[in-house]
């Protein structure tokens, strides 16, 4: 048999989506396209989606897994508003993922779980793969179940077993549609299953059996070629916002000299930043995985106390359990990074989903006048340099310090430059080595004296000779730190602590605001404004209103307590500001308290992350009122091969 000759077709981008039942490995199969990918170079983002439930419903709609991949020859921002192409391992994975596809999209059928008890299980009352229903779409119908069974045979498994490489046969077949070097996937399924030879074997042979299914079948004449993108010199790695985070905190302990102790306790979608810590002792790091989080905040309260890095890893409902302890770190001024990876709330509300809802409780979750400063990365691999600068500013100033990630971030990738040690910040903890009040025998340690520059008070590791000191969760007296009920040493104190929060805006750069028209005297007059994950969709959306013709400003807040020192004066300069967030308007919120303006919200807490199109939409409509024009976002053809 003659094999088909096969047509390659050029892209300069391509969104795919695998869905399936949570047990279909949908998960892992995005995760190794992902890799692959990576390894050839192209510029990706990823979105995994999937269910909060260890084993949800089989074959129904709130079972379903999915995994979408962006990949492009060109710098992206986002993980795709809608799939080019959606592989379905069953009916269920079908009619939930239908309705984000646009006409002409690619759909690859897994036929085989197509019976009637799986349709009726969907909400189908006929089978949608039948008559011209799905007329609209480019349906490719594969037994891929039955042609793994077929393929893995001589390993002898269970037909059940066998089954469950289906995943890898997709995967081959994807891998040959779109050219992904397979060595990486060789490399994973080798090591991966190297205890079971049969499953190694089995998951090698579907694998190849898929790609060799592409090569060899007359229902795929196609295949797509997406080069390479163009990247700054350097070595890349394929990273997630968890691992970036839990890197930047190893990194920031090299950079600090201080040994790092994680106290935290496993919550989703943050427990990965635990998993990843453990293996890191080589690097002076312990990990503790403490009974429940108000243990492992307060085990990490004592590690800072002795002079070690304390950082604590929760989400929404870890964050209040750990309220009053970060108070505790509030007035005892002791490092602390406490890191929120944000979902879906209130109460245990999408354990598995992305929310940015967060940040008022950041702002204000605790008993007292209790200011505690704010970081928010902005993309997966930000998450690396968003870890190290809380920890800079927990250590300068002596203050437990929020990072607000979310699950969006945690559990998507991205390419990621690794940077070189001399491109890192050196973190000074300058513990306190002698007295500071008096002199001669007089001379005593004063915990609550504090440098002119930052407010912070000296750090002494309990032991060190003449520095004995007491803290509490008592008010202190000013400079010596004793117990006071004194009213006016209350109201210094308070107002102290504010002052040294909002000292940190001094260290801070100006805010970066991207104009292009603005030196030259043609600036924009609608600004958007975002902060966290909503950097992605907000750059695109922008794309698309600039592609368009029509002039718009953009900015992005890494710190949100305290603000940048020019904001103010950012924010005046534009007739329109909009404000996107995975929330109902908290940060908008704090902008029109804080600077009296009428900041315009756009606001979705869907669980999922913003539409670029769906912003652009408003961003246009935003420059139409401020110009006073007719605004058409219309794409040409080749905008919209150009998606952002």
């Amino acid at each position: 048999m003659v094999a088909p000759e096969k047509q390659v077709k050029q892209l300069d981008r391509v969104i795919i989506r695998f869905a399936g039942d949570s047990g279909d490995g949908m998960q892992l199969t995005g995760d190794r396209f992902t890799q692959e990918t990576a390894a050839f170079g192209n510029d990706l983002v990823t979105l995994p989606n999937f269910p909060a439930e260890i084993r949800a419903p089989q074959g129904t709609l709130p079972g379903v897994s999915s995994f979408q991949v962006h990949f492009a020859d060109h710098d992206i921002l986002t993980a795709g508003d809608a799939p080019d192409v959606l592989v379905a391992m069953n009916p269920a994975a079908l009619r939930a993922n239908l309705g984000d596809l646009p006409k002409g999209a690619t759909i690859i059928v897994d036929t085989h779980d197509f019976t009637a008890r799986n349709l009726t299980k969907a909400g189908y009352t006929e089978n949608p793969l039948d008559g011209d229903g799905l007329s609209e779409y480019a349906v490719h119908t594969v037994d891929l179940t039955g042609m793994t069974v077929e393929a893995v045979k001589e390993f002898g498994l269970s037909r059940k077993d066998a089954s469950r490489a289906k995943n890898m046969f997709a995967l081959g077949l994807l891998s040959w549609m779109y050219g992904r070097p397979t060595e990486t996937t060789d490399a994973f399924l080798t090591k991966r299953f190297a205890k079971v030879p049969d499953i190694r074997d089995a998951n090698l042979a579907a694998f190849k059996a898929g790609w060799n299914f592409g090569e060899t079948t007359e229902a795929f004449v196609v295949r797509y070629e997406i080069k390479p993108a163009k990247m700054a010199p350097g070595n890349y790695r394929n990273i997630t916002g968890n691992l970036a985070l839990s890197y930047g905190l190893v990194a920031a302990g090299v950079q600090s000299g201080l040994s790092v102790f994680l106290g935290s306790y496993p919550i989703t979608p943050a427990s990965d930043i635990l998993h990843e810590l453990s293996k890191h002792k080589g690097f002076g790091v312990t990990t503790f995985q403490a009974e429940d989080e108000i243990a492992g905040v307060g085990a990490a309260i004592g590690a800072s106390f002795v002079g070690q890095l304390g950082v604590t890893t929760t989400s929404g409902p870890g964050v209040a359990l750990k309220s009053e302890a970060i108070g505790l770190a509030v007035m005892t001024e002791l490092p602390l990074v406490v890191i929120d990876v944000q979902r879906g709330g209130p109460s245990t509300g999408l354990p598995t989903k992305t929310e940015q809802a967060d940040l008022l409780q950041a702002m204000f979750g605790r008993n007292g006048e209790a200011p505690v400063p704010i970081v928010a990365p902005q993309s997966p691999g930000d998450c690396f340099d968003a870890a190290i600068e809380a920890v800079r500013i927990a250590v300068t100033y002596r203050t437990p310090v929020m990072l607000l990630s979310d699950g969006y971030l945690a559990n998507g990738s991205e390419p990621w430059r690794i940077p070189s040690l001399d491109e890192l910040p050196t973190i000074d903890p300058d513990f306190a080595t002698a007295t500071n009040y008096g002199d001669g025998d007089d001379a005593e340690f004063w915990p609550y004296l504090r440098d002119e520059a930052t407010l912070a008070r000296p750090w002494a590791i309990p032991g060190t000779p003449g520095l004995e000191h007491r803290i509490g969760g008592l008010e202190k007296g000013d400079g010596h730190g004793n117990i006071s009920y004194d009213p006016a040493n209350h109201d210094f104190m308070v107002r102290t602590r504010q002052a040294k929060v909002d000292r940190i805006a001094d260290s801070l750069p100006p805010l970066v605001v991207d104009d292009p028209g603005a030196e030259d005297g043609r600036g924009a007059k609608v600004l958007v404004l975002g902060w966290g994950s909503t950097y992605g969709p907000i750059g695109a959306g922008v794309r698309r209103v600039r592609r368009a013709g029509y002039r718009v400003a953009q900015a992005h807040l890494r710190h949100l307590n305290p603000f940048p020192h020019d904001l103010g004066e950012v924010l005046r300069r534009y007739d329109k500001v909009l404000v996107p967030e995975m929330n109902l308007g908290q940060l908008s919120m704090l902008l029109r308290a804080k600077y009296l303006v009428d900041v315009v919200g756009y606001n979705e807490v869907r669980g999922l992350p913003l539409k670029a199109a769906v912003l652009a939409d408003v961003i246009g409509g935003l420059v139409a009122e401020a110009e006073g024009i007719d605004v058409d976002l219309t794409p040409t053809t080749d905008q919209e091969s150009n998606d952002d």
